[in-house]
């Protein structure tokens, strides 16, 4: 190609070339930022899965405590977790190593966050060619590295073959298992594929001339097949723990209800589940209920039972279950409750739901088969509070129709009520309505009582205002207008002038109940001095 002499031409020639160089740069930097997101992803899956083992560790240690012959299986997993963990700080060292040959880590409180927590020579391909390859010279980290994954996956087979005496035991083939172990473990590195593409070492193979970026998904991988071969060795070990050689050859579908019985509109619940049994263990098995032996019918334990007094009542129900290629005896206990309730009647009147404005007027709520706190009670046209143990304190403040709705543990329900004023109050002098009083009693009374007759509410009334007249024999009738319901002094005079033959009227008596707006009109009455 002929160098342009003219400038112009020149300038579009390297301009082109520098958009070229720089359409490289941008490739370059994506794969290179797809090397640390598929490292964080693996990192963050090694998390999980340590979580993952650590669990599984737990739930085993806890199975063996009741079973001390399968101690030696939950020991192997610790030994295999203890191998891993070591293998996973010798990579964490290798890791930090690295940081320091690619100069370090860049700061996160750099400016470019495309570069933060990155190695600064995270680009750099000679590195890893230099410390993981190394030379004739000085050997790299890559043949130390490939020992160290060999050495742990030897450790963890090891392990293994260590119990195969315990593995047969339990009916297991622990040969077969042991080469299965060996074929599927993730932990391993394969010689036929650097060979295959004619290089000269699997270090070279694997770490050779790549960016610092591309080593890192690499030694997480090792980590996360680390982790896989521990969770394998932990499952395949808490597989054996409990094992036997019982085979169950009886199945029987079950439905365990929550309760025996559901309300119109409830939901009805129950655990469906298939229920095995075994032969070989026909004769090892017993079924007690609160320490009386049950007769026992294909397997089964039956309890009868008959229910009396209301109430929750209590079971307990052990169970021995002996293994007959161990003899050993495992002994299983647990409490049954159920609930004895008696057929309910509710009786009542009608015309009788009333609420009274200005008192309290109690409720009581309950339905048969649902608890009182499963209930919810509200009022429309009245307000509640709830008073204890389905009781409720209804309060009401105009005449009409109040609604009380119930609902919960399958009822939906309103109930009516009249909404009325408190029945007027009869008034009373020394507890009399009229009639003949003698002067003596008439000069001693005091004001006029109000008295609600048949009335079972704690209310009182009183009274507001009234006129009294007495009208002496051949003289002219004295008016009084008292207000309050006590005598005033003019009305003290006229009934301590009572003589025999004189009459007293009370008319136009105002009494004031609890809920009343103004007072009102109660009647009168009439006495005659004898």
């Amino acid at each position: 190609m002929s160098i342009p002499k003219e400038p112009r031409q020149l300038m579009i020639n390297l301009m082109y070339l520098v958009l070229t160089a720089m359409l490289a740069l941008n490739v370059s930097a994506e794969i290179i930022n797809a090397f640390f997101r598929i490292d964080k992803s693996i990192v963050g899956t090694n998390l999980l899965l340590d979580s993952s083992n650590q669990k599984s560790q737990k739930s085993m240690d806890n199975e063996v405590k009741n079973r001390p012959e399968d101690k030696p299986l939950a020991e192997a997993a610790v030994k295999a977790s203890l191998i891993v963990k070591d293998f996973i700080a010798y990579i964490d060292g290798i890791r930090m190593q690295l940081d320091k040959e690619a100069g370090g880590l860049v700061p996160m409180t750099d400016p470019d966050k495309t570069k933060a927590g990155k190695p600064v020579r995270y680009k750099d391909k000679e590195i890893p060619q230099r410390f993981f390859v190394g030379d004739a010279k000085k050997p790299g980290k890559g043949i130390e590295m490939k020992g160290k994954v060999l050495e742990t996956r030897d450790r963890l087979l090891g392990l293994i073959s260590s119990i195969s005496g315990l593995v047969k035991g339990k009916g297991g083939n622990a040969e077969a298992e042991l080469k299965q172990m060996k074929d599927q473990l993730p932990l391993n590195i394969d010689e036929n594929d650097w060979k295959t593409y004619g290089k000269k070492s699997w270090e070279q193979f694997t770490f050779g001339y790549m960016p610092v970026a591309a080593c890192y998904p690499i030694l997480s991988k090792f980590q996360n097949d680390a982790r896989t071969a521990e969770a394998s060795i932990i499952n395949y070990l808490a597989s054996k723990v409990g094992a036997n050689v019982i085979q169950f050859d009886k199945f029987e579908p079950v439905s365990a209800a929550e309760k025996g019985y559901v309300i119109s509109g409830e939901k009805f619940t129950s655990e469906i589940f298939l229920s095995a049994s075994s032969q070989q263990l026909k004769s090892g098995m017993s079924y007690r209920v609160d320490g009386s032996s049950l007769p026992i019918k294909d397997g089964k334990g039956v309890y009868e039972a008959t229910a009396s007094g209301v109430g929750e009542k209590t079971y307990k129900v052990d169970i021995s279950l002996t293994n007959p290629f161990t003899g050993k005896t495992d002994n299983f206990s647990k409490q049954f409750k159920y609930e004895v309730g008696q057929r309910s009647v509710a009786c009542s009147a009608d015309k009788m739901n009333v609420l009274y404005i200005g008192v309290d007027n109690p409720i009581s709520i309950a339905a048969a088969g649902v608890s009182s706190n499963q209930l919810q009670v509200n009022g429309s046209g009245c307000t509640l509070r709830p008073n204890g143990n389905g009781k409720y304190v209804a309060t009401a403040s105009s005449v009409g129709i109040a609604k009380i709705a119930v609902s919960g543990g399958g009822l939906n329900q309103t109930f009516d009520f009249r909404v009325k004023l408190i029945p007027s109050p009869v008034p009373t002098l020394s507890m009399k309505k009229g009639g003949a009083m003698g002067s003596g009693e008439m000069g001693a009374q005091m004001g006029i009582i109000p008295v609600l007759e048949g009335f079972d509410f704690e209310a009182k009334c009183s009274i507001q205002s009234f006129t009294m007249v007495r009208i002496p024999r051949r003289e002219d009738p004295v008016p009084a207008v008292v207000n309050g319901g006590a005598f005033d002094e003019k009305a003290q005079r006229l009934v301590q002038a009572a003589k025999p033959g004189d009459l007293y009227n009370f008319y136009n008596i105002k009494a004031r109940c609890p809920g009343d707006a103004v007072a009102r009109d109660i009647g009168g009455m009439n006495f005659f001095v004898k």
